[in-house]
C-alpha cells in the first residue's frame, strides 16, 4: 500500500474519531439538560402574611359515642348468634344476649362435679345421721337441689364449730366452693349488652371459633355522645367562659348545643391547642350521628391574627409548605371561613403555603414556588 494512502486513512480515522467525541458530548448534555428540567415542577404558592381579623370564634370536631366498647370473651369454643342480629349498624337493647359460646362441654363437666359432691354427702350422711340427727334433713334437702338444671343452692347453715370441722375433713366444703366458681365460669359463655346501642363492626362471624380475648364485635352506647374540640391556647379562656356552645353541621346550620364536660392538660406542640370535650344534645327536630363532623361556635367575636387561604389548599386541617424546594405538611386550626376560603391560624410569617393539593410527593423532585 502506498504512504499517501496510508496517511489518507489515518487522517479519516481521526476525523472520524473527533465528530464522534463531539456528538456524544453533545448527547450527553442534552440528555441532561432534559433530565434537570424534568426534575423541576412549579407549584402556586403564598407568602403567609397573618393579619388581624374579627370573627366570631369556631372550631370543629367530630362525634362520638360516650361508651364504646370491644366484644370479646374469656373463654374458647365454638361462637352462636345470640337474640340480636350482629351486622353492623343493627341495634340492640341493654340486656340482650348478642353472642354465645358453646358451652356444652363445661354443662357436662359441671353436672358431673355436682354428681361428686352428691356423693360425697352421701358418704358422711351416716355420721351425719349420728352425730348431727338433727341435721340430717337439711343436708338431704341440699343433696335434692343439686341437680344440672338448677343453680347450686347456698351451702346449709352450720349448728355449731364441730359440723363445720367434720365438714371440711370430708372436703364437702372445698368441692363445694370449687363448683360456685367453675358455675360462676358458666356465665362467661354468653355477652349480654351492657347498654343500648349500636353494632359498629364485627371482626367474627357465628360458627368460627372463638378464642380468650379475641375480638369479636366493636359497639358503641346510643343516645349519649361528646365531641373533642382542639381550642387554641390563645381561645381557650373564652370557651371555658362561655362554657356552652353551639354545634353546625356542614351546611351551617345548628344542630346540636352542647357542655363542656373536661379540658386535657395534654397541649398540641406544633398548634398550640388543647382538646376541650364536649357533651352534645341534638336540637328539637335535628338528628346526630356517631363519626358525624361538626364546627363549634360561641357567641362572642374576637379579634386575632389569621391568614386566608383558599378551601383547596386545606386537608384534614393541613397545609403543604415549600421549604428548600420540597414539600411539608403543617397543623392549623380553622378559626372562620367564607363560600371559597378559610381563616387559619398556626402558620408564620413569611412561610410559602401551597394554595393546591398535590396528591404524590417525589422526594427526587425540587418543587418552586410561584407567588400568587
Amino acid at each position: 500500500m502506498k504512504r499517501s494512502q496510508i496517511v489518507l486513512m489515518l487522517v479519516f480515522l481521526v476525523l472520524t474519531g473527533v465528530i464522534y467525541i463531539a456528538l456524544s458530548n453533545n448527547k450527553k448534555e442534552y440528555s441532561k439538560t432534559i433530565k434537570e428540567e424534568q426534575s423541576v415542577i412549579y407549584v402556586p404558592v403564598r407568602k403567609v402574611k397573618n393579619q388581624l381579623t374579627k370573627m366570631t370564634l369556631i372550631s370543629y370536631g367530630q362525634i362520638t359515642s360516650n361508651s364504646e366498647i370491644i366484644v370479646s370473651f374469656e373463654v374458647q369454643g365454638k361462637l352462636e348468634q345470640g337474640f340480636a342480629t350482629m351486622k353492623p349498624g343493627s341495634n340492640f337493647r341493654k340486656g340482650q344476649i348478642l353472642y354465645k359460646v358453646n358451652n356444652e362441654e363445661a354443662f357436662y363437666a359441671l353436672s358431673a362435679r355436682k354428681s361428686s359432691l352428691s356423693n360425697l354427702l352421701l358418704n358422711a350422711l351416716p355420721d351425719i345421721e349420728l352425730d348431727y340427727p338433727t341435721e340430717k334433713s337439711k343436708w338431704l334437702q341440699f343433696i335434692d337441689d343439686l341437680t344440672p338444671s338448677k343453680i347450686m343452692p347456698e351451702l346449709p347453715i352450720f349448728k355449731n364449730k364441730k359440723e363445720h370441722m367434720f365438714m371440711t375433713s370430708r372436703n364437702i366444703i372445698t368441692e363445694y366452693y370449687n363448683l360456685k366458681s367453675q358455675e360462676s365460669r358458666m356465665e362467661k359463655y354468653l355477652y349480654i349488652a351492657p347498654f343500648s346501642g349500636t353494632i359498629i363492626t364485627t371482626y367474627a362471624e357465628p360458627g368460627s371459633i372463638a378464642n380468650p380475648g379475641g375480638q369479636i364485635a366493636k359497639i358503641a352506647k346510643t343516645g349519649e355522645f361528646e365531641v373533642k374540640v382542639p381550642i387554641s391556647m390563645t381561645d381557650l379562656d373564652m370557651y371555658k367562659n362561655m362554657s356552652n356552645a353551639d354545634f353546625q353541621d356542614a351546611s351551617g346550620k345548628n344542630i346540636a348545643d352542647g357542655k363542656i364536660i373536661r379540658i386535657s392538660n395534654v397541649i398540641n406542640q406544633q398548634t398550640q391547642s388543647a382538646d376541650v370535650y364536649y357533651s352534645i344534645k341534638p336540637r328539637e327536630g335535628k338528628k346526630i350521628y356517631n363519626g358525624m363532623f361538626v364546627n363549634v361556635s360561641i357567641n362572642k367575636e374576637a379579634t386575632k391574627e389569621t391568614m386566608t387561604l383558599p378551601r383547596a389548599s386545606v386537608k384534614n386541617n393541613k397545609v403543604r409548605f415549600l421549604e428548600k424546594n420540597t414539600l411539608q405538611y403543617i397543623d392549623v386550626l380553622i378559626n372562620g371561613a367564607k363560600p371559597d376560603s378559610v381563616f387559619v391560624t398556626g402558620l408564620t410569617d413569611g412561610q410559602l403555603i401551597l394554595l393546591e393539593q398535590v396528591e404524590e410527593v417525589d422526594s427526587k423532585v425540587k418543587y418552586e414556588g410561584i407567588t400568587r
